[in-house]
């Protein structure tokens, strides 16, 4: 058994799969282990109103074998190529925490899914599974866009080194290590951002000219990205300094540089988890062209575990 294990997480209900191929792809160059899994619930099967699809087959046991039949297929020319392939199928729900019970059962390296625009009332009502998974899922979480990834794999760490949001310093730390990791395994090339907006409060008080004010929150910043790349041997011009919202400034960089990947951390605010938890990566997740991974801090537990 492989030192990491990748689980994907599989849409049972469309052809095209590109995180199974994203996925495929790291797990080759990292040597590690795959699992794909469907997870799966039918009310009126459970509630026994579809009591049998064929003569003498009870409705649930032939839905999951249909499933696991759909993840051997997919594996299939995964183990060709000489990746290591399980496959599981859960009959649970609701789909997210039935993910995130699977995630906390079997602790992945990674977990992959793929992600889709999402209209403005699965946001409101916050009910898309993506967003319930940048809250809940304790390992890191690649959601995957459609298109295939560019040619010049940049990887972007976006990182806040004045700590600000609740975020721990040992975070970014571990944003810009994973994005190290992966730049690798993808073969493209490491880059780090981070983004700050002066408060508007701040720009009203009395007495002080905005002028001086612009100058000394951009100071703290900028000293406080060129002390944290330091510690990284980035190459010059792979450092970005940005003035604005994070998700403004991340999707116009992220699409002007044709990136591949973007890396950023979800935190939580003291007592308000489900609502506060990963709000910047949601804002941002439907403006990237690219791929995010989302990862959280070590301390970090699902609500109710």
């Amino acid at each position: 058994m492989a030192e990491k294990t990748i689980l994907v997480v599989v849409d049972p209900t469309v052809e095209e799969q590109p995180a199974v191929a994203r996925a495929a792809l790291v797990a080759e160059k990292a040597s590690a282990d795959l699992e794909l899994f469907i997870c799966d619930y039918d009310p009126e099967i459970e509630a026994g109103v579809v009591s049998t699809v064929w003569i003498d087959q009870p409705a649930k046991e032939n839905l999951m074998a249909i499933l696991r039949q759909k993840l051997e297929e997919l594996a299939a020319p995964l183990r060709k190529k000489g990746l290591n392939v399980s496959v599981d199928v859960a009959w649970d729900h609701p789909l997210d925490e039935g993910i995130v019970r699977k995630i906390a059962a079997t602790e992945p390296w990674l977990v992959f899914k793929d992600t889709h625009h999402h209209n403005v009332l699965k946001r409101t009502v916050l009910s898309n599974t993506d967003w319930h998974l940048i809250r809940q899922c304790p390992a890191p979480l690649y959601l995957v866009k459609p298109q295939d990834l560019p040619a010049d794999r940049r990887v972007y760490a976006a990182v806040d080194p004045v700590h600000e949001h609740d975020k721990p310093a040992s975070l970014d730390h571990a944003i810009v290590g994973i994005a190290q990791e992966l730049a690798g395994y993808l073969g493209g090339e490491l880059h780090v951002v981070h983004t700050y907006a002066v408060p508007s409060s701040l720009v009203a008080l009395e007495g002080v000219p905005a002028a001086n004010i612009f100058e000394s929150i951009e100071t703290e910043h900028r000293d406080a990205l060129t002390q944290f790349i330091g510690a990284y041997s980035l190459p010059e011009g792979n450092a970005h300094f940005l003035e604005g919202l994070p998700q403004e400034k991340l999707p116009e960089l992220t699409a002007e540089e044709n990136a591949a990947l973007i890396v950023m951390g979800a935190v939580s605010r003291r007592g308000l988890d489900r609502i506060f938890i990963g709000s910047t990566a949601e804002r941002v997740l439907d403006r990237l062209d690219c791929d995010l991974l989302i990862v959280k801090p070590g301390s970090f537990a699902p609500s109710g575990s």
